[in-house]
C-alpha cells in the first residue's frame, strides 16, 4: 500500500516532547503548530499532525483524494531511481488521474497525460497538476478546514492544555498528597 494512502501512520501522534525540566512541551507544540496552519496551507502540509487534521477534514468533504495526491506528487519528486519513478508514475496516474482511477482527483488536462509519458518519467511531470490541486485546496478546501469543527475543536483543546492549572487547585492537590503521606 502506497504511504499516502496508509491511515495507521497519520492516526498515530508523534512522539511527546520533553523539555529539559522533563515536563511535556507537546501542547505547546501543538498550539504553535495550529497557528502556523492558520497561516497557511504550506504550513500544514509540512506538519504530518495537519495533514492528518486536514485528512480527516476533506474525509467528511469527499475530497481526501485532492490531498491525497498532492502528497503522492510530492513523494514521487524525491524519487531518483527510474525505475522507482516509473513504477510510482504509474501508480499516481492509476489512483487519481486515469478514467478508471479509484480516488481521481478532477484537474483540467489530466486527459492530455497519456500512459505513454509514465515511460520515461521526470520529477517535474506532475507538477502543473499537482500545482491545480494545491490551487483548488487552497482556495476552497483549506478557508472551510480553518471554520470547522475539526480544527477549531483541536485549537480549543491546544489552549485548554496550555492555560496554567489554578493555584487553589494546585494547593488543594498539594494537601491531599501531604495528608495521605502523613
Amino acid at each position: 500500500m502506497p504511504a499516502y494512502l496508509d491511515n495507521s501512520r497519520c492516526d498515530r501522534p508523534g512522539p511527546d516532547i520533553h523539555d529539559s525540566e522533563g515536563s511535556s512541551s507537546s501542547s505547546q507544540q501543538g498550539l504553535n503548530s495550529t497557528a502556523k496552519w492558520a497561516a497557511s496551507l504550506e504550513n500544514l502540509l509540512e506538519d504530518p499532525e495537519g495533514v492528518m487534521r486536514f485528512r480527516e477534514f476533506l474525509k467528511k468533504e469527499f475530497s481526501e483524494e485532492n490531498v491525497l495526491f498532492w502528497l503522492a506528487c510530492e513523494d514521487f519528486k524525491k524519487l531518483e531511481d527510474k525505475k522507482q519513478m516509473q513504477e510510482k508514475a504509474k501508480e499516481i496516474y492509476r489512483t487519481f488521474l486515469s478514467n478508471k482511477a479509484s480516488s481521481q482527483v478532477n484537474v483540467e488536462g489530466q486527459s492530455r497525460l497519456s500512459e505513454k509519458i509514465l515511460e520515461e518519467p521526470h520529477p517535474l511531470m506532475f507538477q502543473k497538476l499537482q500545482d491545480q490541486i494545491f490551487n483548488l485546496m487552497k482556495y476552497d478546501s483549506y478557508s472551510r478546514f480553518l471554520k470547522s469543527d475539526v480544527f477549531l475543536n483541536h485549537t480549543r483543546t491546544d489552549e485548554e492544555e496550555e492555560e496554567p492549572p489554578d493555584a487553589q487547585t494546585t494547593a488543594k492537590r498539594a494537601s491531599r498528597i501531604y495528608n495521605t503521606c502523613t
